[in-house]
């Protein structure tokens, strides 16, 4: 799976081992080879009893019948589609696509572990609901892990339930329950978005309006990606429950609302980030990026991160580099792009020896030592995806953040950040953008010079948002440290199995 879920399994396979568990991931070649350094250095220096089983990722058999209208002959092509063992490697919709309908092949090697095993329970990503029934077939509680907070789990359940929606000439546009009201928009019927329309959510603990053009296209419209969502969603019901990489204090009321509304048993045990040391594996010196934020002056700095699966055409590229000259902040910038290569892409002329020679900027390419840059202290703004884990990571340290949303439940994300905690400004996306072809994620440098002011400027708003997210960083430490709310769930949960297994 992608980092995103990769990274935050293997802080739950750490937490494990550290409560005296003995933990073993199960994952695929290219994902072992991002984990591995950390799983060695738990087994040797902290004793740990942690392991990696790695399995193949087989590949996709496809098979077409084809009947001849002159015979009673069928014949039945057989094709063989071999795909990538890591998610990073996709380059296409049609592999994207591809990469999930084989998702249920390596269900046969992992029944066999759990029969050679038998662990006290499995913790498997959501995108393999059919855990469920096996790990139960076998005597084994399955948990679901997500990789999102509470509240995009309660609004991505209400919206998904009140589907169909259809959009964009797709004719009709189902009549809401009485949780969403829908609220049509009027538009030139020559426009392409001429059905756009708003969900506003009534029964939400916060009064929240979201486009339709901000949602995924895969639950507006007729997709196979609907029936994954519906198979998800019943394995999490059968479950024994569901862990979030989450703290009470960051959205306690949505917390409530997923156990009592949506009826799930839920744990929230994050944020991951804090509860284990990070595990990351830089592609550039960690001591260079120390060192040239020690030149800076507190709260000075802006880090520009769009997380691992995010790639900008060029032309976005050009716009967020003027923008980052104009605002005449000092900034740290990961940058990556369409084109799969991470060391070939376009930026104004000059732009790297300008910022090179006034230490403005420092560009890298590939990987950060994200966490070591967002607690630095002249860290003071984080331009970022609205991947949940790097908002947990902004929160965490307390840092303020400019919201770029752009696939997966991101935009959600926005709306806790932007609208429900307060921590955070948006640069104005209002289109989901389907990964990994994303084509329609344009800003312009205007609205990005305007959202980095509102954030590391010295206005009203931006002095409200430090304080916010100052208060929610305490929290968040004193929520993973002993006797704190997710320490205390994740010892609930431990005694739970315990009882379980007995």
């Amino acid at each position: 799976m992608a980092y995103g879920h990769t990274l935050p399994m293997l802080d739950i396979a750490r937490l494990f081992a550290a409560r005296g568990a003995k933990a073993t991931i199960i994952t695929t070649s290219a994902n072992a080879s991002t984990i591995s350094a950390t799983v060695d250095r738990e087994r040797t220096t902290s004793k740990r009893d942690i392991n990696i089983q790695i399995i193949q990722f087989p590949p996709l058999v496809l098979e077409d019948s084809n009947s001849s209208s002159s015979t009673t002959t069928t014949t039945t092509t057989t094709t063989c589609i071999y795909l990538p063992q890591s998610i990073h490697s996709i380059t296409s919709k049609e592999m994207a696509t591809n990469f999930f309908r084989a998702l249920p092949t390596v269900q046969d090697p992992i029944e066999q572990l759990l029969i050679e095993h038998h662990p006290d329970c499995i913790v498997a990503d959501m995108f393999f609901p059919w855990v469920t029934d096996v790990a139960a077939k076998h005597g084994v509680p399955r948990l679901v892990f997500h990789g999102m907070s509470f509240f995009a789990l309660c609004a991505m359940h209400i919206v998904e339930s009140n589907a169909p929606y259809y959009s964009t000439n797709g004719d009709i546009i189902s009549t809401p329950k009485e949780n969403l009201e829908i609220i049509k928009v009027d538009g030139d019927d020559d426009e392409e978005n001429n059905q756009e329309f708003v969900l506003k959510f009534l029964d939400l603990p916060d009064e929240i309006e979201m486009k339709s053009s901000q949602l995924p296209d895969y639950v507006l419209t007729p997709s196979p990606v609907k029936e994954l969502l519906a198979q998800i969603k019943e394995s999490e019901v059968k479950s024994y429950g569901v862990l979030v990489n989450s703290f009470y204090d960051l959205e306690p009321n949505y917390v409530e609302y997923y156990k009592k509304n949506l009826g799930r048993k839920a744990w929230h045990i994050g944020p991951l980030a804090l509860a284990c040391k990070k595990r990351e594996k830089p592609n550039i010196d960690e001591n260079l990026c120390s060192n040239w934020l020690d030149q800076k002056a507190p709260d000075t700095v802006l880090y520009v991160c769009f997380g691992t699966l995010a790639k900008f055409q060029d032309t976005q590229l050009v716009e967020i580099a003027l923008a980052l000259e104009a605002s005449q902040v000092p900034f740290i910038w990961v940058v990556k792009t369409s084109n799969h290569d991470e060391h070939s892409f376009s930026l104004p002329e000059g732009f790297e020896e300008r910022m090179e020679s006034s230490t403005q900027g420092l560009i890298i390419r590939g990987w950060a030592p994200q966490v070591l840059i967002l607690d630095h202290p002249s860290v003071g703004g984080f331009m970022t995806h609205c991947g949940w884990n790097s908002v947990q990571e902004g929160v965490s340290a307390g840092v303020p953040l400019i919201t770029w949303p752009l696939i997966a439940e991101q935009f959600y994300n926005e709306k806790l950040v932007t609208e429900v905690v307060r921590v955070g400004v948006g640069v104005g996306v209002e289109k989901w953008n389907a990964w990994p072809e994303m084509v329609e994620c344009w800003v312009g440098r205007e609205r990005i010079v305007e959202a980095v002011g509102r954030v590391m400027g010295p206005g009203e708003e931006a002095v409200g948002i430090r304080e916010r997210v100052r208060e929610l960083s305490v929290k968040a430490r004193k929520a993973v440290g002993e006797g704190g709310s997710s320490f205390a769930q994740f010892t609930d949960l431990m005694e739970g199995l315990i009882v379980y297994n007995r």
